[in-house]
């Protein structure tokens, strides 16, 4: 609900729906996490998230596309950082579910065993737009 104690409008929720289907993916989300600690290059995301350049690249295409990140050129190099502040507390949610114990890292994987609702999708990653 909104903060009058109203529903939000249908076509808000469908905005939302299109928002979260571009997050729903593990890479993209990992170079959010990764954004949102430091601005970077392509080839630090594609190494910190072992993928090849071209994949990465793609990825922050479409993130940068629906207003999530920006962009900034700063000699050869392009660094990629977080447009949308809101990112932050999207990750939030997802440590807050996924993570027992956010100093030392640790995920809550069993919860994949436990909750068929939450269990990843069988396509594959790779393929995803």
């Amino acid at each position: 609900m909104s903060d009058n104690g109203q529903l939000l409008p249908l076509e808000i929720m469908e905005k939302a729906a299109e928002c979260l289907r571009t997050l729903a993916h593990p890479h993209r989300l990992r170079i959010i996490q990764i954004l949102l600690e430091h601005d970077e290059s392509v080839g630090e995301l594609a190494r910190a998230c072992e993928l090849p350049s071209h994949m990465v690249s793609e990825h922050l295409r479409i993130l940068k596309d629906r207003g999530y990140l920006q962009n900034e050129r700063q000699g050869r190099k392009v660094f990629y950082k977080i447009a949308e502040p809101a990112l932050a507390d999207i990750m939030h949610c997802i440590e807050k579910r996924f993570v027992i114990s956010p100093a030392q890292g640790i995920a809550n994987l069993e919860l994949f065993n436990q909750d068929p609702a939450i269990s990843p999708p069988r396509s594959s990653y790779g393929r995803d737009s």
